[in-house]
């Protein structure tokens, strides 16, 4: 479970309400890290708040501590996301499932999502399985393409191949309605 997280479609029906950010985020610490101190999990904590984009570097301390007692309810479509991926970082993972992660959110903050999630990979040489319907999503992060249809792959290669010159009805009619 430590090497792979997933980050859902609607991050406010996969948060807690109940808990605050920072018993959000270090809950995988708890698990996978027990012998950590409090201090520890709260700086990792703070630490993966920041690679995401939710604390700025100059922030005040006495300010930080009062995101990480606000709810995820406080935030908006794109800070939740960006919870949620924090979230699933916190334990270091090998590969994050992205199902559907911008679907949520408008046009703008799909874009820094996005932007956030190819810095993520460069930096922490993550992979994905990104799960979508979005061909500009598919476009801006994929690498290798499966195209499934009912459950089967009908189509499967490089994204350029298979995006450029799909091979199979499934794959075209997907491109077609998406203006491509």
């Amino acid at each position: 479970r430590r090497h792979i997280q997933e980050v859902f479609q609607d991050p406010f029906s996969s948060l807690s309400p109940r808990m605050t950010v920072e018993q959000l985020v270090e809950e995988g610490l708890r698990v996978h890290e027990p012998m950590l101190t409090g201090q520890a999990r709260q700086q990792r904590v703070l630490a993966v708040l920041r690679d995401v984009g939710l604390l700025p570097e100059d922030m005040p301390p006495e300010t930080a501590r009062q995101l990480l007692a606000r709810y995820p309810h406080q935030f908006s479509g794109g800070q939740r996301q960006r919870l949620a991926i924090a979230r699933a970082l916190i334990v270091q993972p090998q590969v994050l499932v992205l199902d559907e992660p911008t679907s949520a959110l408008d046009v703008t903050v799909q874009k820094q999502v996005l932007t956030l999630l190819q810095r993520l990979q460069r930096e922490r040489g993550l992979s994905y399985l990104l799960i979508t319907h979005d061909m500009d999503v598919v476009r801006a992060m994929a690498h290798h393409v499966m195209v499934l249809q009912h459950g089967e792959v009908v189509e499967s290669g490089s994204a350029d191949e298979v995006l450029t010159t799909p091979q199979h009805p499934y794959t075209q009619t997907l491109l077609a309605a998406a203006g491509r």
